[in-house]
């Protein structure tokens, strides 16, 4: 490199080391604030004339009634007091069968052979109550996949008429369940007439 060629290279290295001090030492300006930028924005728009805007009249009332929303039935109104069978003996027994259960599985639930899973004890309850009860019960069986189950009804001494109330409203009850296969009156040594046992559905292998 020749001597003229050195010389100038030294001059713009001086003159970039002087521009740069020339810059540190520059004031640096603040940041504009939110406000000051929004004003900066909105330099040149003008307001609305809230003269023009419409006014949207109200609408008036109407005065005929809300139509209110209908209410799902509660899990228990798909099982009827009145049903056909009306009239039960005091001494009848509880028997029945849905047409094509084996004759087999019948006589074995009359014979209390097959396993109680679950009880339900209704004594004491009003027929409201009792009603809901068996609903529940029989729906949380279902989900257990238990087979067969006794439902206590009482034989009705403690009624005023001394009739077993729930004897006859019982058995209306589990022939509308479509779960319920069969249901007969139980052993004595299981509650005898003062019990029913019930035969249900089941995903299990029989």
């Amino acid at each position: 490199m020749d001597k003229a060629t050195l010389y100038q290279l030294k001059q713009l290295q001086k003159r970039l080391k002087e521009q740069t001090r020339a810059i540190s030492k520059a004031p640096v300006k603040p940041p504009l604030s939110d406000e000051q930028l929004f004003l900066k924005a909105m330099q040149g728009v003008k307001p609305i004339n809230r003269a023009s805007q419409f006014e949207h009249p109200q609408i008036p009332a109407s005065p005929w009634p809300k139509l209110q929303t209908p209410q799902l039935a509660l899990p228990h109104e798909d099982v009827s007091d009145f049903w056909p069978w009306d009239e039960l003996g005091a001494t009848e027994q509880l028997l029945f069968a849905k047409p094509g259960l084996r004759l087999d599985a019948l006589r074995k639930l009359k014979r209390g052979q097959y396993g109680i899973e679950a009880e339900l004890d209704l004594h004491g309850e009003s027929t409201e109550s009792a009603r809901q009860k068996v609903i529940v019960f029989l729906d949380r069986c279902m989900q257990r996949q238990q087979r067969c189950v006794r439902i206590i009804h009482g034989k009705g001494l403690s009624s005023r008429d001394g009739q077993p109330v729930l004897k006859l409203k019982l058995k209306n009850w589990l022939v509308q369940r479509a779960e319920v296969l069969a249901f007969a009156q139980a052993k004595p040594a299981q509650g005898a007439d003062g019990a029913v046992l019930v035969l249900l559905k089941s995903g299990r292998s029989k």
